[in-house]
């Protein structure tokens, strides 16, 4: 049975492929009847002639066959002098090569790792190595020694083997030390280990339930989860009662963990309106700070430039249009204002105020800079003002910091940005902690304009800057309400409206742009969507497959992206003997797939299309197409519209399928056609913002197929998830 786990003991006859930085690695493992098998997984600083005892699954290779993927990993040194000899000869030791190899193997036999270990001195006696040369080779040995016992530690536990590289590059010879004295480090950023299973391995170990390391990572795990969830903090009896549920233990004991967290300043205890608020310090620190920033901004005025009616006046007549009321009265307060919000919903002309206010600030001879939260958004607000714009990331510039390898932004307060204005768009995405970096790194006197539409969704991070910034009042707020008469000649934007104001989109009338298509059942809806991506569309109405996005509420489910994606690139992208692909997990990758990003990766190197420049990090929910698959390099290659990165197989958990992707992951980007799924589901997932968002994401099409009732309904659901978050609170209440 394939499923079935599979143990094979032998050496290492040759590494194909290895990645040092996580100890990916794809070797081939000969046994004792000299048979070969290609074994796939974590193995750190394998090297020919080590012998391994693995326990794993089979697993089909188009090109390689059958591989066999690392489930347990026991690492066994080589015991005859020809693997011992192998193994030195791989240069696996500092400081021995293949001739100092054979002659130590020569004189020591079968003996040699055993004198290495506790008799190096014994080395010298051979031509060649020196005193100081037999303890190079000693500690390097040990330091092997030191990961592999991690490894094998770990995994004894079940816990994953790549944990162990990561631990070791921080703790080095100390790694087991450190282990043993505190586990619950591995929850921390930087490891990432699932707390319940940390959990378990500590208790395992023989820590009390009412331990304090293991109070105190339960506090902050259940702070970080819930900042996953959107909120910047949580109140005290909130997360004292919900720590106190998952760890089993009583109130007290928690609430004097909390206390201790408090002492130490691992976490910040805070007052926002009636609540006792905790916070991780990261999201404190920033709350605090952008609510006195931006208090200070609105506060400090620019000085008007003379003429500045005749300077509008001239713009206008150089894009022979004529500014409406609202986008006028935009445009002066955005050369008044050191800081401004410019919002609307769709059709409202916030394009036209924004490339009026991009005028403006060229005629007054400021230094501007454009920006948007994802890679989408960025190239749409490129396309649509004619100006260069760029991610948040990009324009912050990201590093890595030399002390800890974390990730940092070059541009901050100690060096900020070469400008006299930013403007950011689709700004409701932005969170807090990305806000907070991006404004640290504006120049005394910068100007902000904030542009977007607090009726889609919130970020995904934690906060809800943008709705919290209006709904203080605090901040000079540009409201554009008068849809446009080629607007409302677009049943797509009159129907975005309608949802807004909570009235059900006209669904029978059938006007060129907007169709709903009822189904009775969610195969049916599938099978629709299908053939609406494969043949319809690109038939009737000329739509190019990659000019079509499929976008559902969910991802579970016959309507949920997981399903829909299967259906989809069995339909858009199916197997072909002239197209490599790669199964990793229950997903299969393909040359030409559409995939996306999932999370943010600011160490992947790409290459512009080209050759005419490179750079570094690929991030949450960019796009790209699978252009190739090497079977010997273990690596995929995706294009990002102008860019190519090259993914290692270890990677490719941060990329899934993007035929159909979810009305979140959508935000800030526009499609030429848009297909919704509106099927019954999660009510949580079925909410007036998701259908809002989703309308306004189509630019020329929009068909919606499953249920009139399940669309009625989320119009009526307004609900919005609670996010705890103290901005709009601070800035309402900010001294001075």
């Amino acid at each position: 049975m394939e499923n079935e786990l599979v143990r094979i003991e032998g050496s290492v006859s040759a590494v194909v492929f290895q990645n040092a930085e996580n100890g990916y690695t794809v070797l081939r493992l000969k046994d004792g009847n000299g048979e070969l098998t290609t074994v796939v997984g974590v193995v750190p600083d394998t090297k020919a002639g080590e012998r391994l005892r693995v326990e794993g699954r089979w697993s089909s290779h188009t090109t390689y066959g059958r591989q066999l993927e690392i489930v347990t990993l026991e690492r066994l040194m080589p015991e005859s002098r020809i693997e011992i000899l192998a193994y030195l000869s791989s240069h696996a030791i500092r400081g021995i090569g293949p001739k100092i190899a054979a002659r130590i193997v020569e004189r020591f036999g079968a003996d040699t790792l055993r004198i290495i270990e506790n008799e190096p001195a014994r080395l010298a006696e051979i031509t060649g190595i020196s005193e100081a040369k037999a303890r190079e080779i000693h500690e390097s040995f040990q330091s092997q020694q030191g990961l592999r016992h991690l490894v094998e530690f770990l995994g004894s536990y079940r816990l994953p083997a790549e944990l162990a590289v990561r631990i070791y590059k921080t703790y080095g010879e100390l790694s087991m030390m450190a282990i043993q004295d505190n586990p619950y480090f591995l929850t921390e950023e930087g490891f990432n280990a699932p707390f319940a299973q940390v959990d378990a391995f500590a208790l395992e170990l023989g820590f009390d339930g009412a331990d304090e390391r293991r109070v105190d990572a339960g506090l902050l795990y259940e702070l970080s989860f819930n900042s996953t969830g959107g909120h910047v903090f949580v109140p005290e009896p909130q997360l004292v009662d919900a720590t106190a549920a998952f760890l089993r233990l009583d109130r007290a004991c928690i609430q004097e963990g909390l206390q201790r967290l408090a002492e130490q300043e691992r976490v910040i205890v805070d007052t926002v309106a009636s609540l006792t608020a905790v916070y991780l310090p990261a999201y404190g620190e920033a709350e605090r700070y952008l609510a006195r920033r931006f208090a200070d901004m609105v506060n400090s005025r620019a000085a008007l430039p003379a003429n500045l009616a005749r300077t509008v006046a001239n713009i206008e007549a150089a894009q022979s249009l004529q500014y409406a009321e609202l986008q006028r009265s935009a445009i002066f307060t955005a050369a008044a204002e050191k800081l401004l919000i410019v919002t609307g919903g769709p059709g409202t002309g916030k394009t036209t105020t924004l490339r009026g206010i991009l005028d403006l600030f060229e005629q007054m001879r400021l230094k501007t800079f454009l920006t948007a939260p994802t890679g989408r958004a960025a190239k749409r607000l490129t396309e649509l003002t004619g100006r260069d714009a760029s991610t948040i990331h990009r324009l912050l510039e990201v590093d890595i910091s030399p002390e800890d390898g974390q990730m940092v932004f070059v541009h901050n307060s100690c060096n900020p940005l070469n400008c006299d204005a930013v403007i950011v768009d689709e700004t409701s995405m932005v969170d807090l902690l990305l806000m907070y970096e991006l404004v640290q790194a504006l120049p005394a006197g910068c100007r902000l304009i904030l542009v977007g539409d607090p009726d889609q969704l919130p970020s995904v991070g934690a906060g809800n800057v943008f709705s919290d910034l209006i709904r203080s009042e605090k901040i000079p707020t540009m409201r554009l309400t008068e849809i446009f008469r080629q607007a409302r000649e677009s049943l797509i934007v009159m129907n975005a409206h309608r949802v807004n104001r909570g009235e059900l989109p006209e669904l029978r009338e059938r006007k060129k742009d907007f169709f709903f298509l009822q189904r009775n059942s969610d195969k049916a809806v599938s099978q629709t969507v299908t053939d609406l991506c494969a043949r319809r569309l690109p038939q009737s109405m000329g739509f190019r497959p990659a000019e079509i996005q499929v976008l559902t509420p969910t991802r579970k489910g016959e309507t949920g992206t997981r399903a829909l994606n299967r259906l989809l690139q069995q339909a858009l992208n199916p197997p072909d003997e002239g197209k490599k692909e790669k199964k990793y997990g229950e997903t299969v990758f393909r040359e030409g797939d559409r995939v996306m990003q999932i999370r943010n990766n600011y160490d992947i190197i790409w290459n512009k299309v080209g050759g005419s420049g490179m750079g570094s990090g690929i991030f949450n929910g960019d796009v790209g197409t699978v252009q190739t698959i090497d079977y010997h390099a273990q690596t995929v290659t995706i294009r990002f519209d102008d860019r190519e990165a090259v993914y290692p197989y270890d990677m490719l958990s941060q990329l899934e399928p993007a035929y159909a992707m979810t009305v979140h992951k959508s935000q800030g980007s526009e499609y030429r056609a848009v297909v919704l799924c509106a099927w019954r589901g999660t009510p949580l997932l079925l909410s007036r913002s998701i259908l809002y968002t989703a309308i306004t994401r189509a630019r020329e099409l929009l068909i919606v197929v499953g249920d009139e009732g399940v669309i009625e309904y989320m119009v009526r659901n307004d609900k919005k998830q609670k996010r705890f978050s103290g901005l709009k609170w601070r800035l309402c209440h900010i001294d001075g």
